[in-house]
């Protein structure tokens, strides 16, 4: 990623000199009409500058149709050299053997003509390029049929000629890759700035780009979507229960998967039968903690609680400690001494054991 920004980079700090010096002084059949189907090449984009891997020197367009000719039955390879992205291919195309003609109408032309091109950048609302239907950043007017526009002040002194008159471009579309004509009328009276009330790019930032792979998606269309849902179809977490849903973590049909943490059980607590268990105490409050490495998680820290827990609860009584619990507020309990008594443990752990419950 990193090298192909930074190549990207020099490319756009590169000096307009070296980046002319690629098309400068080359030439090229450009093709003006394709009536077969079978031959991929755009009219006014592709130049043929290669054929069977050598390179066309010759203007002489007789000389390119009898090598044509030659290879009646056979497929010959062209180089071509496209505007769009300013790159260079090659195609194979089969010459019948019946009709060996390619279906072209050709001319011989510098490939820097394909350069005289303006970037729409910016449409006012209510101009005449706004109401011609001009669309910025995408659309480029590469030419007009009321006659030839070259070099940067080229279109601007084809707009002065035709001042309140329609004047007809051909602008191509970078987003939708189509060329179309488009009529516009200029004039100096519209209520803004400029003939056609639009903001114009000219130069090597302004080059038509490679054309588009896909077509952009329309207003409303998801961009990024699964094969199996999409961000509709997935099914809400229910709030009842915190497990992972049954698929597991790699499952595709789930957006959100919660964290894989063992929980505590939602089974109660087994108890003993009525009259046979210990009396009941009040519990102490536990702090969560991590899990030890290797455990199970929350649930081995509670069953370790509830087991230390047990043992404290029989564990056998004193010698000494038959005195029981203080009266409560209103004064001496009434119907003799309590049922039972919670035991009070003598020494320094029965110290701790009264300062942690406090």
């Amino acid at each position: 990623m990193f090298g192909a920004l930074n190549r990207f980079i020099a490319k756009l700090d590169a000096a307009p000199e070296e980046e002319q010096s690629r098309t400068e002084g080359a030439f090229g059949f450009q093709v003006l009409r394709n009536t077969n189907v079978e031959v991929a090449l755009e009219p006014w984009f592709d130049f043929i500058i290669g054929i069977n891997g050598r390179t066309i020197d010759n203007p002489d367009p007789s000389l390119f149709a009898t090598e044509i000719r030659n290879c009646a039955g056979s497929t010959i390879s062209l180089g071509v050299y496209t505007a769009k992205g300013q790159k260079i291919r090659e195609i194979y195309i089969p010459v019948h053997a019946e009709k060996p003609t390619l279906g072209l109408s050709l001319q011989w032309s510098p490939l820097t003509v394909t350069e005289d091109v303006w970037h729409i950048l910016d449409v006012t609302p209510n101009s005449p390029a706004d109401v011609a239907g001009l669309l910025p950043y995408g659309d480029y007017v590469i030419g007009s049929p009321e006659g030839l526009v070259r070099g940067e002040s080229g279109l601007g002194e084809l707009v002065e000629d035709y001042l309140n008159r329609p004047l007809r471009l051909i602008v191509y579309n970078h987003e939708y890759n189509v060329t179309r004509p488009v009529t516009i009328t200029p004039a100096r009276g519209w209520g803004g700035e400029g003939a056609l009330g639009c903001v114009l790019g000219f130069g090597a930032l302004h080059r038509i780009p490679a054309a588009l792979e896909e077509p952009p998606q329309a207003p409303g269309e998801t961009l990024f979507s699964t094969d199996s849902a999409s961000f509709d179809e997935k099914r809400p977490i229910s709030s009842s229960s915190n497990l992972p849903p049954a698929q597991g973590i790699g499952a595709s049909a789930e957006l959100f998967v919660p964290a894989n943490m063992a929980m505590p059980s939602k089974s109660p607590p087994p108890t003993a039968a009525p009259g046979t268990g210990p009396p009941k105490r009040k519990q102490r409050a536990h702090h969560a903690v991590a899990s030890p490495p290797g455990g199970g998680g929350l649930d081995d820290y509670f069953k370790e609680g509830e087991q230390k827990s047990r043992e404290q609860d029989f564990a056998p009584k004193s010698q000494g400690s038959g005195v029981p619990p203080p009266p409560k507020a209103g004064g001496p309990p009434r119907g003799g001494p309590p049922k039972s008594a919670t035991p009070v443990q003598t020494g320094t752990e029965g110290e701790g054991e009264a300062e942690a419950e406090a």
